[in-house]
């Protein structure tokens, strides 16, 4: 995310003002009309303003003889991915998100991101880190640092540059630290809500108490995953299989140094030479669509594979999406050691 005030211009500026502002913005050379009520009026390009000053105009004039009064945006309460990949895809760099009234919530830049994902997102960060000890006496997990940032800052940051900007943290264990470490997102360019667990409620037990999901998908995730996964790609295989809940999985080889015969009552039926057998693990991040989530009971213990449990008994469309990216559990002394080495050559 950027600092999508620097693209602002009150529609009553001069063209002079605009030329100043757009020096100002780097390689993006657009600016955003907006009336006293911060609504999106148009936008303005130095091409516009070549183009203005070519017909006449001063710089003296109101940009209103110049704007563009049919820009591209993105509406926060009403857009698919497919709008977004087709924008991008058009070579549209920098683009607005506004909300029903047409205000400027947000502006999207397409150098600095991957995407901009229509879904909610809850970081599960409330556990006591009791492996990591005596490291996590003091600070919650998700604080440690792995090279020069937190565990929880490369989560959240990696999120953001596919464009999620609606968090939920469930905090616990010295969670005032988490609260202070981010606040309301606003210094990030994002909204951050709390989720306070009084008692323990499983893996995902405390998603129970938020009714105030801005989407129809939320994504939950643990804290103390380190991970360079494609969350667009894992939406849209989400999207194509017209999944319900999809968990990202963890490849495990596993060698059988011997033949391995298939047999029944004694008898022989086949046997395959050194087999290497490929089996799934649960990785931690899942995506389900919201109406699912009125199946987790509220306030009480309840973990994920509960619900793919619950899932799997009503029929319902669970899938796996196997993890091609980088991913580790930093849950052991270990693991944390392994993330101090592998953050030197990860690209995040």
């Amino acid at each position: 995310m950027m600092d999508y005030k620097k693209h602002l211009i009150g529609e009553k500026n001069t063209i002079k003002k605009a030329l100043e502002l757009i020096s100002k913005v780097g390689i993006e050379t657009i600016l955003f009309a907006i009336n006293k009520d911060h609504q999106l009026k148009g936008s303005i390009t130095d091409g516009d303003i070549r183009r203005g000053l070519l017909k006449g105009l001063s710089l003296e004039d109101e940009i209103k003889e110049i704007i563009n009064r049919e820009p591209k945006y993105i509406r926060k309460e009403n857009y698919s991915i497919s709008e977004v990949i087709n924008l991008r895809d058009k070579n549209y760099i920098v683009i607005p998100v506004i909300d029903k009234d047409d205000v400027i919530l947000n502006i999207l830049n397409f150098r600095l991101m991957k995407s901009y994902l229509p879904i909610d997102t809850v970081v599960m960060a409330g556990g006591l880190g009791s492996r990591l000890k005596p490291l996590t006496d003091n600070v919650p997990k998700p604080l440690l640092k792995v090279g020069d940032k937190t565990i929880i800052d490369y989560n959240i940051d990696r999120l953001r540059k596919f464009g999620i900007d609606d968090f939920w943290i469930s905090i616990s264990y010295l969670g005032e630290q988490i609260e202070k470490h981010f606040g309301n997102g606003n210094s990030r360019n994002v909204k951050i809500e709390y989720i306070h667990e009084n008692s323990p409620l499983g893996t995902i037990g405390a998603i129970s108490q938020v009714n105030n999901f801005r989407h129809d998908y939320v994504l939950v995730t643990n804290s103390d995953i380190l991970t360079n996964l494609d969350y667009e790609d894992f939406f849209m295989d989400f999207i194509s299989n017209d999944a319900d809940m999809s968990v990202v999985t963890i490849p495990y080889e596993i060698n059988v140094p011997y033949a391995v015969m298939e047999t029944k009552d004694n008898k022989v039926l086949s046997f395959l030479e050194k087999p290497t057998y490929t089996y799934y693990s649960n990785g931690g991040i899942y995506l389900i669509k919201k109406s699912i989530l009125n199946k987790i009971p509220k306030n009480t213990f309840f973990n994920s594979t509960d619900l793919m449990e619950l899932l799997i008994n009503e029929n319902l469309n669970l899938i796996s999406y196997p993890m091609r990216q980088y991913w580790l559990d930093i849950g052991r002394p270990e693991d944390y050691l392994k993330a101090q080495e592998n953050i030197k050559h990860i690209k995040f």
